[in-house]
């Protein structure tokens, strides 16, 4: 008898707290652009008992994506997706940050919505960037949530001279994640299915450290120095919010985007941290 599929993108520390707290009796498939770190993960995961397998995918492909949704069929009916793939304003190019956590993300949202089973559920991992930016006009909004994801880049408010730095991409990626997930969330209630983000604050990661270590480090150091909590998070306090979302008991909750990032945003809008 075959096995319901946890699809995890993106073999990092969030991804792995989550797919820990929810893979147990399932075959978690493991993808990453980066074949070692699938595989490292998948080692890790089979010698804590679970039942893992490495795969390479490429978030800023349809066609990897395509690729991989095909195989994890065969294993079994894909009944969980946490997709934590990306890269920082401090790793990536403008483009790469659009193609990689703006496109890639609305592509696999919708490439799993078509073939996620009934009753199943995902989170996608985004960020509080796209809490902090200001608000957008609601034809941008709509914009960012509905066109075909083809022609996303193509928007004026992502076209590159529209956009400051790799931080202003980052924010406009992660505002799409929010509008993205929204819009999918209708079409994944076709199949019996449910879909929300978690928008993190400052968690304690190797991409966090790569933040700390650039030019916006001491910006990151001071957020969560003077925001209510006082410290950065845990990967295992955001699989925390993914257990509650992807169980029974988050079952009435779908299309929403659930901030949690020790009060920063607050600090910032209303508190020591407004610019």
């Amino acid at each position: 008898m075959k096995k319901e599929v946890l699809l995890l993108t993106g073999a990092g520390q969030i991804g792995m707290a989550i797919a820990r707290r929810m893979g147990s009796g399932k075959k978690i498939v493991v993808a990453d652009k980066k074949p070692e770190n699938a595989r490292a993960a998948a080692e890790l995961l089979n010698g804590a008992g679970f039942d893992a397998l490495p795969r390479e995918m490429d978030l800023g492909s349809r066609a990897s994506i395509q690729a991989l949704l095909a195989e994890v069929q065969q294993l079994g009916p894909l009944k969980m997706l946490v997709n934590a793939a990306g890269v920082s304003p401090s790793q990536a190019p403008i483009q790469a940050i659009l193609q990689v956590d703006l496109y890639g993300t609305a592509v696999l949202l919708e490439e799993v919505g078509k073939v996620i089973a009934p009753g199943g559920v995902g989170v996608t991992i985004s960020s509080q960037s796209g809490h902090r930016m200001k608000q957008l006009t609601p034809e941008e909004d709509e914009q960012l949530a509905c066109t075909p994801a083809e022609e996303l880049l193509a928007l004026p408010l992502l076209r590159p001279e529209n956009i400051r730095d790799t931080l202003h991409a980052y924010q406009l990626a992660k505002r799409c994640n929010e509008k993205r997930v929204m819009a999918e969330s209708v079409k994944w209630g076709a199949r019996g299915a449910r879909i929300n983000a978690i928008s993190p604050g400052i968690i304690v990661t190797p991409l966090a450290l790569d933040e700390f270590n650039g030019p916006r480090g001491d910006f990151y150091k001071d957020m969560f120095a003077r925001c209510p909590a006082g410290r950065p998070g845990t990967a295992d306090e955001v699989a925390n919010v993914a257990e509650l979302l992807m169980s029974d008991k988050g079952a009435f909750i779908t299309g929403a985007d659930f901030l949690m990032d020790g009060g920063a945003t607050a600090s910032y809008f209303y508190g020591p941290l407004r610019p």
